[in-house]
């Protein structure tokens, strides 16, 4: 199945028709038809549009890893209903809970950043039935901002990730915040026969594959998955 087919797929599954989607990724004709017929690629911020509006994960639209169905769009809980204005004083809701959001701590989407400075301050709401459909414990929950761009198209400079402490076991394709040396690195990591590890960008032109064995791997200490992520395009 290639590009174009997902895309179809998709179309089909949220019943909406080219001129939709258009409207949603603010694309041009031309280019939605292209993509549509196999004849060119959405990349960038119109991937992150046009799978927002298929309601599926973009890595998926590109390579048809990871589960098409991840909702990218029902995660944020800062609102339900309407749009509303929020800050530290206003109370939580019954289905509300807050996940500390360290703005200074910042996950290098690339080679890594050797130091970083925490800050407890400011908070994220999530809704408590989507950590839980999400397997995610907010006690060993926590957000923060990610650099670089060896994780683009998927996760531009400056997007913001969810990780879950508590989920450290590798799944092949699955996005990881990972201590490399010191280093505090974004990847998608794989398994390697022998207990090593190999780290990968979705950025692989400029960020190709890096692959540890056993020995190296043991440099390399997985701080949890990515349960969520958010992007401004």
């Amino acid at each position: 199945m290639d590009v174009s087919t997902r895309i179809q797929e998709r179309m089909q599954a949220t019943g909406l028709k080219a001129v939709q989607i258009v409207k949603l990724t603010g694309a041009t004709k031309g280019s939605v038809s292209q993509w549509v017929n196999g004849l060119s690629k959405p990349s960038g911020e119109k991937l992150l549009a046009l799978a927002k509006a298929l309601r599926c994960d973009p890595e998926w639209l590109l390579t048809g890893k990871n589960d098409q169905n991840i909702d990218i769009q029902e995660e944020p809980a800062q609102w339900i209903g309407g749009i509303e204005t929020w800050d530290s004083r206003t109370e939580l809701r019954e289905d509300e809970v807050e996940l500390p959001f360290f703005t200074d701590v910042q996950l290098a989407a690339g080679y890594g950043a050797a130091q970083v400075l925490e800050n407890h301050g400011p908070k994220l709401r999530f809704a408590k039935s989507t950590l839980k459909r999400k397997g995610v414990d907010p006690a060993h929950a926590a957000c923060v901002k990610v650099t670089g761009s060896s994780m683009e198209p998927v996760l531009p400079d400056g997007s913001t990730v969810g990780i879950d402490t508590a989920q450290k076991t590798v799944i092949d394709g699955k996005m990881y915040a990972i201590d490399h040396d010191g280093m505090l690195r974004i990847k998608s990591l794989y398994n390697v026969p022998g207990g090593g590890i190999r780290l990968k960008s979705y950025n692989s032109v400029e960020y190709p594959d890096e692959t540890y064995q056993a020995a190296d791997a043991k440099n390399i200490r997985i701080i949890g998955r990515v349960f969520w992520y958010s992007v401004l395009i």
